[in-house]
Formats: structure tokens, C-alpha cells, sequence
């Protein structure tokens, strides 16, 4: 049942143009559709992808004016004809459109979320620890006792591999820039610290470290290869993204002669490709979660009318963990 939707309108984040950061507008309320929730959102994580949508290069920008935020969390307040989701359900969101005060929803888009999980911590779960999890479980078959290294690990995605590798029984060898950030990642699970900041030879570092089985690698570049230059013979390179502005240029020749595996990786893309895959990753991390394995880190979370500065943040690449924005109404 449909309940009766309040006559206002609501806050929505907007990218008008390319290059163009969101803007607040206002946007009315709509009843759903039959399969469709009207949630009322509670808060919205950004993600590395939401900066090169500003710009076009993401591979799925939608056209543009669009509301962007890829992932939050908030509360059903109506459902439409078909839905099994009921009014109050806490749910975590997974598309496009969650930068706002409440939007509708396919039903099938929406993930009922435990009691103990805060609505911040929903907000920035699925993206981040789903694509470690998939990535290390289902690409790279990390196994207990095997070494890990994770290049970005205080970022948002590159934390949750810390954690879940630790989590998996592997060593974590965790590479950030500065003290501050790696403390964040020893104490999500790293057993080894490299500051790239203070390192002159990133693969003589891992070397050393290693010898090394998997590297989890959302950075790219010149860091992307000197991991690639440490895996030992038989080990499995995981290629999650770009944060340091262009891919690694890997060479092939000797992934032939180590026998090294090197996995494309690109969570979104399981939706279609094995979206079995992604719920049966999604029930087993929110297990972990309510078994006290899985501690989100929080970096810091703004109001919605300080999405710009958000942004920026984002950019400046200033917080180590998940940027939340809290999409909630104000108090006036």
C-alpha cells in the first residue's frame, strides 16, 4: 500500500553541465510506480566515480542535468503496487540519484540494512566493501596466510580491503601517504606499513615486505606498476580504478613469464554480468558486519549544504575513509 505523500518539495543535488560541480534545487515529490519506494534519505557517500562524472570521463556518466550520488541510505515512506518493502524499513540504496532529501527507487535497488548499522555507515558500505570483497573473494581467490598489498589503503574503497583482507586471514601490507592515514589503516587490520610518501623505491619496499601474492590496486599509474613489479610468480594483480590519474602501464611480457593474473574489476558492472554474485557478496558482508568483523570508517561527514565543499574535499583527496553527506532536512 501507497501511503499519502506531504505536498512539498525537497532539496536535490543537480549537475547541470559538464565540468560544472552540483548545485542545490528544489524538486517535488512524487508517488511511485508500481515496483518503485519513495525513500526518504538520510545520507549519501561519495565516491572517486561522482568526481569524474563532473568531468564526463566516467564510463556510465548519465546525460546531463543529473542528480548524482551512487549509493545512501534512509527510510521507506511509501512503496508502490507490488513492492515487498513496507513503510519504516531502513534501507541502504544502490543508484544513481541518492544526493537528496527523498527520491524514488526501484525496489530492487534498495537493501534492508541491520538495526546496528548506522544510516552514515549504510550510506558508504556497498560500494566501498563491496567491490573488496568481489574483487578479493570471487577475482583474486585470496586465501588465508597469503600477503596482500593495497596501494590507497586510507581511501574509501582501498580501507575496506585492508579490513576484509585482514578479515579473510590474509597479511596486509598497506600503502597510504603519511602517518596520519596509515594509523587509519593499521587499525582496520595492516600488519605492514609503507608511507609512499616517504619511499623512494615502492617495489624494493613491497619486496622487502613480501614476498607478495595480490595487489589490490585503485590508484594506477606509476605506483600501480611498481606493485605489479613485486608480485611474485603466480600472484594475481587487481586493477580497481584509476585515483592517480591514468592506468598502469603493465607490461605483458612479464606477466606471461611469472604466470601473473592481472583482473579488470569494475563492481557496478556485475549488475549485469553476475548480479547473483553481487547479492550473495552484499548478505555475506553484512554478516560480517553484525558479527563484528566489519568496522566502517567514517572520515567525515558534512550537511547537504555543504556539497560543493564536499567535493572539493574529495578531490583534495583530504579524507581517509568515506566522505558521507548528510541528506536529511536541516533544522531550520
Amino acid at each position: 500500500m501507497t501511503s499519502e505523500l506531504p505536498h512539498r518539495t525537497v532539496r536535490t543535488a543537480l549537475v547541470e553541465a559538464r565540468g560544472a560541480l552540483p548545485v542545490l534545487r528544489e524538486s517535488a515529490l512524487a508517488q511511485p510506480g508500481a515496483g518503485q519506494v519513495l525513500v526518504a534519505m538520510k545520507a549519501a557517500a561519495l565516491n572517486f566515480a561522482d568526481l569524474l562524472m563532473v568531468s564526463g570521463s566516467y564510463q556510465d556518466t548519465p546525460p546531463y542535468p543529473f542528480v548524482p550520488g551512487m549509493e545512501g541510505a534512509g527510510e521507506v515512506i511509501a512503496a508502490g503496487p507490488g513492492c515487498t518493502l513496507r513503510e519504516g524499513a531502513r534501507v541502504a540504496v544502490g543508484a544513481m540519484g541518492c544526493l537528496t532529501e527523498a527520491g524514488l527507487f526501484d525496489e530492487s535497488a534498495c537493501q534492508p540494512i541491520p538495526d546496528a548499522m548506522s544510516f552514515d555507515q549504510a550510506a558508504g558500505f556497498q560500494i566501498a566493501y563491496g567491490s573488496s570483497h568481489l574483487a578479493l573473494d570471487l577475482r583474486a581467490r585470496l586465501r588465508a596466510g597469503e600477503t596482500l598489498a593495497v596501494l590507497g589503503a586510507a581511501g574509501g574503497v582501498g580501507l575496506t580491503a585492508v579490513e576484509i583482507g585482514a578479515a579473510m586471514g590474509a597479511r596486509v601490507i598497506a600503502v597510504a601517504r603519511g602517518a596520519d592515514k596509515l594509523d587509519v589503516a593499521r587499525k582496520a587490520g595492516a600488519a605492514e606499513l609503507i608511507d609512499s610518501d616517504e619511499t623512494g623505491d615502492l617495489r624494493a619496499a613491497l619486496r622487502q615486505a613480501g614476498p607478495v601474492d595480490v595487489v589490490y590496486d585503485p590508484v594506477g599509474g606509476a605506483a600501480g606498476l611498481a606493485a605489479f613489479g613485486a608480485l611474485r610468480p603466480g600472484g594475481r594483480f587487481l586493477v580497481v580504478g584509476f585515483a592517480g590519474g591514468a592506468p598502469p602501464d603493465l607490461p605483458l611480457n612479464h606477466a606471461l613469464v611469472k604466470n601473473i593474473a592481472i583482473h579488470g574489476f569494475y563492481w557496478a558492472g556485475y549488475h549485469r554480468l553476475d548480479p547473483a554474485a553481487l547479492r550473495a557478496s552484499m548478505e555475506t558482508l553484512l554478516a560480517m558486519f553484525e558479527e563484528g568483523k566489519l568496522r566502517p570508517h567514517i572520515g567525515a561527514a558534512m550537511p547537504l549544504s555543504d556539497l560543493q565543499t564536499a567535493y572539493e574535499a574529495l578531490r583534495a583527496r583530504k579524507i581517509a575513509g568515506k566522505l558521507i553527506v548528510r541528506t536529511a532536512p536541516e533544522a531550520p
